[in-house]
């Protein structure tokens, strides 16, 4: 279980929170700027953070738009008193790994909190070990636990199809699943829930516990990134880390891409991430044994061909996706 606040988010007590529910104003106004409450609210900023750390997903991108489009346009709707009901907010990301649902999560926390559907805005994330117990009478407080943590953000349920497993009649899934539908219902306007994983998992998931269907209004698709996306995103990465390729290294990093994701359990950005991890430990490796003298700083920051190609990708074994230990200053 993790919980995350995005680093740019407004503070959460109520007091300053631009977010506060309009439908309590006295004064009805004659119109409302839906282009200065896109500004006021924070929510230009949050699509451009997205923009800036996510490369490609334009779907998703859309989708999140067309969202925060519903939200502002509900604001303003309590502004003139129109009757309305609390959107249905609960969703469902699917997709590999690695394509950024969870980030986008993050954001869509955030989203909502400057927009005052939730209160604080944070994302707390777990998986079945952290909702379901291992025998009678420990379920339902692990479940309302992780509930009461993301109360007032959003609860994010990674691989939510291993909840249900209907082959073991031992399971306590079923107890999970019961105590998350009640607080999808009744909490609906302080808690979002989004349930993640496979596509093809997720839908024999839905169909297993209709429940879950009719309460999850938005199915949002993330796509495998191209080739060119992840060569952008490892550029990125190594920049993030102060690092850069040199020009051999660029293009022996588009060469091991298009080698990497024709092997099993590729993962999208996860396994670039990984690689450039490799990468570094390979280049510390060769500035260790190569000089005997000082290095400088272009050393330090620039990684070589030779540090990409080392991968055994190259000469056709299968790169391992298990993420390596750095030295910490500590140690």
């Amino acid at each position: 279980m993790t919980i995350s606040t995005p680093s740019n988010s407004p503070p959460t007590d109520a007091a300053s929170d631009p977010a506060i529910d309009l439908a309590v104003q006295d004064v009805v106004p004659e119109s409302v700027d839906l282009a200065e409450e896109f500004e006021s609210s924070g929510v230009r900023e949050v699509m451009e953070e997205l923009d800036k750390t996510l490369i490609g997903l334009a779907p998703v991108k859309q989708r999140i738009r067309e969202t925060a489009a519903l939200l502002l346009v509900d604001r303003a709707r309590k502004r003139f008193g129109l009757a309305h009901s609390v959107p249905t907010l609960h969703m469902s990301f699917t997709g590999n790994p690695g394509t950024g649902k969870t980030t986008v999560a993050l954001r869509m926390a955030d989203l909502l909190h400057r927009l005052g559907y939730v209160r604080k805005g944070h994302l707390v994330t777990v998986t079945r070990d952290d909702l379901v117990g291992q025998y009678i009478g420990h379920t339902a407080p692990k479940t309302k636990d992780m509930i009461k943590k993301a109360m007032g953000g959003v609860l994010f349920i990674d691989e939510a199809y291993y909840l249900y497993r209907p082959e073991n009649e031992r399971d306590y899934g079923q107890e999970a699943i019961e105590i998350l539908l009640q607080a999808m219902e009744n909490d609906r306007d302080d808690l979002v829930v989004i349930l993640a994983g496979y596509a093809d998992r997720m839908d024999r998931f839905f169909n297993s516990n209709p429940g879950f269907r009719s309460r999850v209004a938005h199915h949002i698709d993330f796509p495998d990134y191209s080739d060119a996306e992840l060569q952008q995103i490892s550029e990125l990465m190594v920049t993030e880390q102060n690092y850069e390729f040199s020009d051999k290294a660029l293009t022996a990093m588009a060469e091991y891409i298009n080698l990497r994701r024709k092997q099993s359990h590729f993962a999208n950005a996860r396994s670039i991430r990984n690689a450039i991890d490799r990468m570094r430990l390979r280049q510390a490796n060769r500035l260790l044994q190569a000089n005997a003298g000082p290095v400088g700083r272009k050393d330090l920051i620039t990684l070589e061909e030779g540090d990409v190609r080392a991968s055994r990708v190259f000469t056709g074994g299968l790169d391992s996706d298990a993420k390596p230990i750095l030295p910490s200053a500590e140690d």
